[in-house]
């Protein structure tokens, strides 16, 4: 937390006060609120005002980021037929799809595959980490013009708030700057946890009031900004005091709602749930995701492990895969006990999927032009396997899927128009998906 500033440090900055500094001084000095920015700006563009899209089937959206790029073949689209060189020296397993496939180290995954949908045919030009996640999290290609708003800060945009909670939360961290709110304001950028929930020390940043800061103080401070909010209305006629004001409102009710504060105490969970995820980084993770959905949280993002091999991807995905298998099909299968996965659109995805054949290192390499992705819930067809790679996974084969139509998919089932346009700097119009179409074959 920075140091207030003081009278010693600035005094003509106190023998002119301004409602501004009178505010920072006063109130996110003494509360150590970094939420600031995020509820003030909010408040200032209206989100979550009359005129917000009607919610749609889904009305939360998970997304599980594999960074790295994971190796389709050796996850959900293996070749067993293809040349050894091709499809490497895993194993398969059953599942509960006639005559669908998974990666040896999927066993989990396979007893709920009746419950998703496995997508074989995602497509995209980008080789490069950057420009394939930039795409993965906007539906956008990369431009040297303009930053796309990532697919939680437009959900942000569009719905704002709910039950005084951030609409958009990222776990643990903010994973890429492509997952932030791009040429949108700030307002609608994720709220990161700062910690990760599988440490055994874990604790949300923000939402405990600083050393010296007690209820009572807490308060007094909410009653003395009141007065200051009052004198400064009187004297300046603006809409942005009445976004300030709705600003601190959400910033006091999260730190003071009992509600909003145990939604993040994964804690409070079961210790025979928390076993069932598994008590590690997947597993805890996506626990808090679902702990986040059920109390109002829109949109959260998280990511699990570094899928980038190049070499030895036997060993590399044996360490791996089996930590996310168990915890993606407990998530899937919690989301559907409570009922939550009717209304809850869990998706699977990673920048691009690795190269045909296997190279010299026992690795794969860089390649988009076909990859997977895993949908469930949030009125997502079931047990469903949509399009398909040739005969090596080098090329979609069938139904080619492009980050456009996945995008404008997600939102379709949020309820958002990707027509829609928003407004860039300097008032340009911009559609929130160029050219997408709802690919109705993935839904239910």
């Amino acid at each position: 937390m920075s140091k207030p500033v003081t009278w010693q440090d600035d005094p003509a900055h106190f023998r002119r006060p301004s409602r501004r500094s009178f505010l920072q001084a006063g109130v996110i000095g003494g509360l150590g609120l970094t939420l600031d920015q995020f509820f003030r700006l909010q408040a200032a563009q209206g989100a979550g005002k009359p005129g917000a899209p009607k919610e749609g089937k889904a009305t939360s959206v998970i997304h599980i980021f594999l960074p790295g790029g994971i190796a389709h073949q050796d996850f959900v689209d293996p070749k067993p037929l293809a040349p050894v060189e091709y499809r490497g020296d895993m194993g398969t397993v059953k599942t509960k799809i006639a005559g669908a496939v998974f990666n040896e180290h999927m066993k989990k995954t396979a007893l709920i595959a009746d419950k998703i949908t496995v997508c074989r045919s995602m497509t995209h030009g980008e080789a490069a980490h950057e420009r394939g996640t930039h795409n993965m999290f906007t539906g956008y290609r990369p431009s040297p013009a303009l930053t796309f708003p990532s697919m939680g800060s437009v959900v942000s945009h569009e719905f704002g708030p709910r039950k005084n909670l951030p609409p958009y939360v990222c776990i643990p961290s903010l994973p890429t700057t492509f997952a932030s709110s791009g040429y949108l304001s700030s307002a609608f950028a994720p709220f990161s946890l700062g910690s990760d929930p599988a440490d055994p020390g874990f604790t949300v940043q923000d939402l405990k009031l600083p050393g010296g800061v007690d209820d009572k103080r807490f308060d007094k401070r909410r009653n003395m900004l009141a007065t200051v909010n009052e004198h400064f209305a009187k004297k300046e006629k603006a809409d942005s005091l009445d976004a300030m004001d709705t600003f601190y409102d959400r910033a006091y009710s999260l730190i003071s709602s009992d509600k909003a504060k145990a939604a993040f105490n994964i804690n409070l969970e079961k210790p025979a749930l928390r076993d069932e995820y598994g008590r590690n980084a997947a597993g805890q993770r996506m626990l808090m995701a679902r702990r986040l959905v059920e109390s109002g949280v829109r949109f959260v993002s998280l990511t699990y492990g570094g899928w980038d091999m190049h070499s030895g991807i036997r060993g590399a995905m044996g360490g791996q895969l089996p930590v996310f298998d168990q915890a993606y099909a407990a998530l899937i299968a919690d989301l559907d006990r409570s009922g939550l996965l009717a209304s809850t659109l869990v998706m699977v995805s990673s920048e691009f999927g690795r190269t045909p054949k296997v190279n010299a290192t026992a690795g794969r390499d860089h390649w988009p032009k076909v990859f997977s992705v895993l949908l469930a819930g949030g009125g997502i067809k079931k047990g469903s396997i949509y399009g398909s790679s040739d005969s090596t996974a080098s090329e979609p084969d069938e139904d080619a899927l492009t980050v456009e139509d996945l995008a404008t998919t997600v939102y379709h089932q949020m309820g958002i128009d990707s027509d829609k346009k928003l407004m860039s700097p300097g008032n340009r119009p911009i559609d929130i998906v160029n050219s997408g179409k709802v690919r109705k074959e993935l839904l239910a």
